[in-house]
């Protein structure tokens, strides 16, 4: 049975607790990182707390993966969002991977500060596994022992600023501006039979209430289990690390098809670089503006697992 933890301030205290019905059932003992949590509990334990009498609305929710855990990312990872971003499903055969930066994680309902130099502001809604163990040499992880690597998964929003990430191919600078990382508000702890929920999960994006992004992780690329042991072969991992799983269509981002880009890339750079701005002046409704409320939400069919929902409000930087 999945368990939905929350991490929260209450009467200046950070504490950890168990979300059921809208009231929080407090976790003993003090964790400070999301990796000590996971290290030093057992999904049985906390499954097996009493029912909680601390109303939801009475704190403050946090984000449940904690600053000092790594933020890594996956690009690309849905077939149709391949196409939308101007790369050839075919062709493309890689794994994208790169990294935010772990100051731009705040809670799930935080403001969304739009910096006063970027232009075009996106949002990306994504699945967030949270790993259970230290990695530090290679691992073949299959479908069948996946439960040993991710201990659960949270609602994520890659925000990026496009004409920081595009023009000047900096993934990092263009999606790790302040609060562009909302995670949680739910962390949900998994056990081995929940795991192929992690392959029907959908995902659903909403600017204004207009509905912008609604897919399933059915259609993801490259799925937990292969994406694990590829990373598994370049570098070290820990118990509470993030690592976000990609985003489906419906992004504002308009990216010229394949075949306009081997044109593009003859013209000087000056001339390239205008006309993606052209490009994307003319998809000026989808950016996201001050005002703009985006939310997004990931749940199961059935509802056993519920990541809850997101709810930005985008504020100009003073």
């Amino acid at each position: 049975m999945p368990v939905h933890i929350v991490r929260f301030e209450h009467q200046n205290l950070v504490q950890w607790g168990v979300i059921r019905q809208g009231l929080i059932s407090r976790i003993p003992g003090d964790y400070a990182s999301t990796g000590e949590l996971i290290r030093h509990t057992q999904l049985a334990h906390l499954a097996a707390l009493p029912d909680g009498d601390l109303p939801l609305e009475a704190v403050k929710l946090l984000s449940p993966v904690t600053r000092d855990q790594q933020f890594i990312c996956q690009g690309a990872n849905y077939r149709q969002h391949m196409i939308e971003s101007g790369m050839d499903p075919d062709v493309k055969k890689f794994n994208m991977i790169f990294t935010k930066a772990t100051s731009c994680i705040v809670p799930a309902d935080s403001e969304l500060i739009k910096p006063r130099e970027v232009r075009f502001l996106d949002y990306e809604i994504e699945l967030g596994l949270v790993l259970k163990r230290d990695i530090d040499a290679r691992q073949l992880v299959t479908d069948a022992n996946l439960h040993e690597f991710v201990a659960g998964v949270v609602i994520v929003n890659d925000y990026s600023a496009r004409d920081i990430q595009i023009p000047q191919m900096q993934f990092y600078k263009g999606k790790s501006y302040r609060t562009f990382g909302p995670v949680g508000p739910y962390l949900c702890l998994l056990d081995a039979k929940d795991m192929p929920y992690l392959k029907k999960l959908q995902l659903r994006l909403s600017v204004n209430g207009q509905t912008r992004q609604d897919d399933s992780t059915a259609n993801l690329v490259f799925g937990p289990a292969e994406t694990l042991t590829e990373l598994s072969g370049v570098q070290n991992l820990a118990a509470g690390d993030l690592i976000a799983t990609g985003t489906p269509a419906g992004c504002a981002l308009s990216i010229p098809s394949p075949a306009k880009q081997r044109i593009a890339a003859l013209l000087p750079e000056a001339v390239k670089w205008k006309a993606f701005m052209k490009a994307q002046e003319g998809r000026s409704d989808y950016y996201l503006k001050s005002g703009d409320v985006v939310e997004a939400s990931i749940r199961s069919a059935d509802g056993l697992i519920d990541l809850g929902r997101q709810r930005n409000v985008v504020v100009e930087q003073a």
